[in-house]
């Protein structure tokens, strides 16, 4: 029987109902969000970095009397004039925005108390030269007498190119400032993920006492700024430190305290990744390499570390972008030993040469780029070591090495609370170290920089805000871009403007900002130098980890939430508030206790961002200790630090108390 040809008619198409259409505008204004907060000023700062300056001394004319003050009509330009002097070598004519050049050098007699007459004039209107603090620009003559004339300087031109990098990398101090930032991320990487590996295997292949109390001291360092373990060193080992003796004649100032102080503050990031890793072997493989008598050694290179290794590797990444991205302890405890976030910060702060501040930015994106990539690429490699039929391993007693990994564990509890504990001596002490009697003055902190009680108001201020609209902001965006059917391609832009900021350093960040809403063009000038924008710049900084985490939940839900509420014909928001939230409640309250504790310890993200009236108690600790206030320093990171550990417990009893009302479904 031949096929019946459909009658002719229109081509049949999906609608959209108002649902669909809602989700693709919260898709879309989040985007617009993350586009404004991030891309934008990324560009900003990449323009910035690309945007040079060069003198052009082809574009100035000049004429010279004679002693009686008379010109003959001679005209010749700066470039004839320096190609005779030879005063300029190409490289000095590369420049920065701020740069002048003296024009006098170029005539080889030139003497100001001389008689004789200069005039210079630009080839065009647009070329403009400064005489004393007078700007002058245009066509036109400008006569002046030798004395003035010493004054007169070329102002360069703006182009794009790559000269701010040919600078960069013909500056040996700046250019060394990568090897040392690479050489400290490197080793301090290598003996974080080392300790950090030996610790999480003590809590889970060991029966030895006392886990849960290790795991939360090994948590601390999280809590504090890192400028806080700087700060410890110092009084520790520093000039007129306790232990001073020990560093047998080196200094604690510079690469060894550096790499000290970075491993405290990443040490519970690697134990996090590794201890994860480490909790889902399989009893089996276990058993079958003792079955064949394999011994604990064997075992633990064949069985074990194979089975971490995908953990030991984002590990070493996360380490390695954490150090490398750092500043506040660089800052503190470096010295004269440059690194490459300290080096942004000296060439904005310091110098005010915004330019190489943003190719320095441009240099440090690259090895974090590199990391996260390498990261992303060895996680989507990782394969699941969990099946159905798998066996939970776990450890045997053995008295001894238990003991032994008692005692390890012991050592590294020790160092966490002996950088916490000297920090809140110091904090205490009336003098250092000459009268150690006990005194609450550190605490006056409106006695002295920083920004008083008020930057610590303050910072409360910026991580209740954070913790409150950017969990809003964050968890609204996860839902409808994980529960959004089609808009395969907003979906995935989406995607990719979320993870964006795990890859930029929070200093590159908040350079990026300076550009881009500093900028009187733009509409969005207004918050600048407001809470506002330090509330938008810590929410785009820790975008990442909580969008992950967001998504991570609401891939727990069955879609067949959506269909039923669609054939009971019941709004998506309904859905959305009775069921998505309540469901994915103890990722909503892990989110908003994750920013309320960085938007508490950030540094580097928002050093560049706040005004007298928003300075922050992490800011506070920096200035404090720039202005050689070092235990008023400590006594505010101290602050800080039980700020965050009253937070945790107010965000345990919280989530204890509601989540027995909201989850207990999850126990049935």
């Amino acid at each position: 029987m031949a096929a019946t040809a459909l009658p002719p008619g229109r081509t049949t198409r999906i609608r959209l109902d108002g649902d669909a259409w809602a989700k693709r505008g919260f898709i879309a204004i989040i985007a617009l969000y993350l586009v404004v907060a991030l891309a934008l000023p990324l560009y900003a700062m990449l323009s910035k970095a690309f945007s040079t300056f060069q003198f052009d001394l082809g574009r100035y004319e000049f004429q010279v009397s004679d002693a009686a003050g008379t010109f003959d009509g001679t005209i010749v330009t700066g470039a004839e004039l320096n190609a005779t002097a030879g005063v300029y070598a190409p490289e000095d004519l590369i420049a920065g925005s701020a740069d002048r050049m003296p024009v006098a050098k170029l005539f080889a007699d030139f003497s100001f108390r001389s008689p004789v007459r200069y005039r210079v004039r630009g080839v065009t209107a647009g070329d403009a030269f400064v005489a004393g603090s007078d700007r002058v620009a245009g066509g036109a003559w400008q006569e002046y007498d030798s004395n003035t004339f010493r004054r007169v300087a070329l102002l360069p031109f703006a182009s794009t190119g790559l000269g701010n990098f040919t600078r960069y990398f013909s500056t040996p101090s700046l250019v060394r400032s990568i090897e040392n930032s690479l050489v400290i991320s490197t080793l301090s990487t290598i003996v974080t993920v080392l300790l950090a590996f030996f610790f999480s295997y003590a809590l889970n292949r060991s029966c030895m006492r006392f886990k849960g109390v290790f795991r939360l001291i090994a948590m601390a360092p999280i809590l504090v700024p890192s400028l806080l373990p700087g700060i410890a060193l110092v009084y520790l080992f520093g000039n007129q430190g306790f232990l001073k003796a020990l560093m047998m004649g080196e200094t604690i100032y510079g690469p060894i305290g550096i790499v000290a102080g970075s491993i405290f503050f990443t040490f519970p990031h690697a134990m996090l990744i590794i201890s994860t890793a480490l909790a889902i072997s399989d009893a089996r493989l276990y058993e079958a390499a003792t079955s064949l008598r394999a011994s604990r050694w064997k075992i633990f290179w064949t069985v074990t570390v194979p089975g971490a290794r995908y953990g030991l590797i984002s590990a070493a990444f996360v380490v390695f972008n954490l150090v490398i991205t750092d500043f506040g302890l660089p800052k503190v405890i470096g010295g004269q030993y440059n690194v490459l976030a300290v080096d942004i910060y000296k060439q904005v702060i310091g110098q005010q040469n915004f330019e190489m501040g943003a190719v320095v930015s441009v240099v440090l994106l690259v090895p974090a780029l590199l990391a996260f990539a390498v990261d992303r690429l060895v996680q989507r490699r990782q394969v699941a070591l969990l099946s159905a039929r798998s066996v939970v391993y776990q450890p045997k007693p053995d008295r001894g090495f238990d003991w032994l990994c008692f005692a390890y564990c012991g050592l590294i509890a020790f160092f966490i609370l002996a950088i916490l504990g000297i920090c809140q001596f110091a904090a205490l002490v009336k003098f250092w170290p000459y009268d150690l009697s006990l005194s609450l003055k550190n605490y006056a902190f409106d006695l002295m920089d920083g920004g008083g009680w008020q930057a610590y108001r303050n910072s409360i201020q910026l991580a209740l805000l954070t913790a409150v609209f950017g969990t809003i902001v964050v968890f609204v965006g996860a839902y409808m871009v994980e529960k959004t059917d089609g808009f395969l391609a907003g979906r995935t832009l989406f995607q990719f403007l979320a993870m964006m900021p795990m890859a930029i350093p929070g200093m590159v960040l908040g350079l990026a900002y300076i550009f881009f809403f500093n900028n009187p063009a733009n509409p969005l000038h207004f918050i600048y130098a407001t809470m506002a924008i330090l509330v938008l710049s810590t929410i785009t900084h820790f975008y990442t980890v909580s969008h992950l985490t967001a998504v991570t939940a609401l891939k727990q839900m069955d879609n067949e939430f959506e269909s039923v509420a669609s054939s009971l014909k019941q709004p998506f928001f309904k859905l959305f508030a009775r069921v998505s939230v309540p469901v994915c409640l103890p990722a909503i309250l892990d989110i908003s206790i994750y920013l309320f504790v960085n938007a508490m310890t950030t540094v580097s993200a928002v050093v560049f961002l706040y005004s007298t009236d928003t300075a922050l108690a992490s800011i506070a600790v920096l200035n404090m200790d720039d202005a050689g206030d070092i235990a008023p320093a400590a006594a505010m990171g101290m602050m800080i630090f039980y700020t965050n550990v009253a937070a945790r417990t107010a965000h345990a009893f919280i989530s204890n108390s509601v989540l027995k009302r909201t989850q207990a479904w999850r126990l049935r």
